[in-house]
């Protein structure tokens, strides 16, 4: 589920690529070290950078408690992805390619019995092949060579491959605002920060967050504080509302070949 901190790190990452869109081993589009963070900086720390003429970018909610704006009816959604490990059968031979991966299942029908097996991490087709083939073998005759098992007594073989999905659903929606902060030791470099970012924002009605979820986003002001109790410190706010999703997430079973035998005993495939 998100939360806020996924939307400030999605917030602080976009600031990070629009100062270094090369990578930051490259030189930044101000020409001097730039730090994007979260949240404040310390005092003595900024201090420190403004008179090395290093600039801050932080991220940080303003103070308020935001407010809540659910208005969608509850349902559940469904994302499943295409299998990426490959089953394919030439008569009596099932041979396996593609890249197995975590939360898919391999699966081959003999004869009306299935046998089925859960991708582990680290599995190659080798693997998969070598599995399914000493199930297999509680009933046939299997041949493995590789990737490729062949029954060669088998009437009918059906071999088959799916992903498990995730279901998720809405159960609460906020927003709240959230300033990107530009701490920087002239005005020049202030002002082309901000209008940098500003500008990347602005291109962006939605930012996705890390459980694939998108968060609303929309300019709201601008602050300037020319502070004279720092000489070096120019600082400029801009103001976002950022509305975000709370949702729930379950993993969703996939069905490979319906109501069979499972490894030769009695359950549901």
């Amino acid at each position: 589920m998100a939360d806020l901190a996924d939307v400030e790190d999605a917030l602080s990452q976009l600031v990070v690529s629009t100062l270094y869109p090369a990578g930051t081993d490259n030189e930044s589009i101000l020409g001097v070290f730039c730090r994007a963070y979260r949240g404040w900086p310390s005092p003595a720390a900024l201090n420190v950078d403004l008179q090395a003429g290093i600039v801050n970018i932080s991220v940080a909610p303003d103070s308020d408690m935001g407010r809540t704006t659910t208005r969608f009816k509850l349902s559940w959604h469904a994302d499943r992805g295409p299998s990426t490990l490959i089953m394919e059968v030439v008569e009596r031979t099932v041979v396996i390619g593609g890249l197995p991966t975590v939360g898919e299942v391999a699966g081959v029908l003999v004869d009306g019995e299935s046998y089925v097996y859960a991708v582990r991490d680290g599995d190659t087709p080798d693997v998969v092949a070598a599995v399914l083939a000493a199930m297999v073998r509680s009933t046939q005759v299997v041949l493995l060579t590789g990737a490729t098992l062949s029954i060669p007594s088998a009437v009918t073989v059906i071999a088959r491959s799916v992903r498990f999905g995730n279901g998720f659903e809405e159960v609460r929606r906020q927003e709240r605002d959230i300033r990107i902060i530009s701490w920087c030791p002239t005005p020049s470099l202030r002002d082309t920060a901000t209008a940098a970012i500003d500008q990347a924002v602005v291109r962006h009605d939605f930012l996705t967050l890390p459980d694939t979820t998108k968060a609303r986003i929309l300019y709201k002001g601008t602050s300037v504080y020319d502070q004279a109790q720092n000489s070096l410190l120019y600082r400029r706010d801009l103001i976002y509302t950022v509305e975000y999703p709370t949702t729930i997430v379950e993993v969703l079973p996939a069905m490979l070949f319906g109501h069979l035998s499972l490894n030769a005993a009695e359950f549901v495939a």
